[in-house]
């Protein structure tokens, strides 16, 4: 049978009209951000605290996109008789974006939590050069880094905030120990005082 003459005009009109009546999902970038998911890989940012020059992200890294310097100082010792210890000093921390392709390994690989993604995006520039973003730069970028998730309410507690709580609590013990210390101390003092206070009036009366 042949086709009817305008039958495939009207197939395209109607694809038409049912596309007319559903809501656009056009993202009107750049007037209107847009809603990225929690864990969007954007750019990453280095705490730089954490960092102890490990250089397990460099060597890890595919594309050798990171670069790191450093050097060694020594740290006294913490007691008398003590041993001196050496530690590694951060110099330099950078990431070549031009390189990276964002296989997120060197976040996944570090032992300290020093390095974390952040989603934005809006980092180009017009010269290549520039995507080479030094560690003040990425340390701006931490700004940008989303909360964590909360933990589930039937998960253990972290080993991390349970060592710094006990800490923490072993700490406050300590002080509320030196203050009670200091507080009798303090009465006795004023207890020794009193009567050579007494004695002396005693004596001025006395002489009078």
């Amino acid at each position: 049978m042949p086709p009817i003459p305008g039958s495939g005009l009207a197939k395209g009109l109607a694809v038409t009209l049912r596309t007319m009546t559903k809501k656009t999902v056009t993202e009107q970038y750049p007037d209107v951000q847009p809603e990225l998911p929690p864990r969007t890989r954007g750019v990453i940012g280095l705490f730089e605290e954490n960092c102890t020059v490990c250089m397990l992200c460099a060597r890890e890294c595919p594309d050798w996109c990171i670069y790191i310097d450093s050097h060694k100082e020594t740290v006294p010792a913490a007691a008398p008789g003590g041993r001196e210890r050496s530690r590694n000093v951060l110099d330099r921390f950078a990431i070549d974006f031009s390189l990276c392709m964002y296989c997120g390994i060197c976040i996944e690989v570090c032992p300290f939590d020093a390095l974390f993604w952040s989603p934005e995006f809006e980092y180009a520039e017009t010269d290549i050069r520039e995507l080479t973003h030094e560690r003040d730069k990425l340390r701006d970028w931490m700004w940008t880094v989303p909360a964590p998730p909360a933990l589930d309410p039937a998960a253990e507690e972290p080993k991390e905030i349970a060592a710094a709580r006990k800490a923490a609590e072993k700490l406050a013990a300590q002080q509320q120990l030196e203050a009670k210390e200091q507080r009798e101390a303090q009465e006795q003092n004023d207890a020794q005082q009193q009567p050579d206070a007494q004695q002396s009036d005693a004596q001025q009366e006395g002489q009078e």
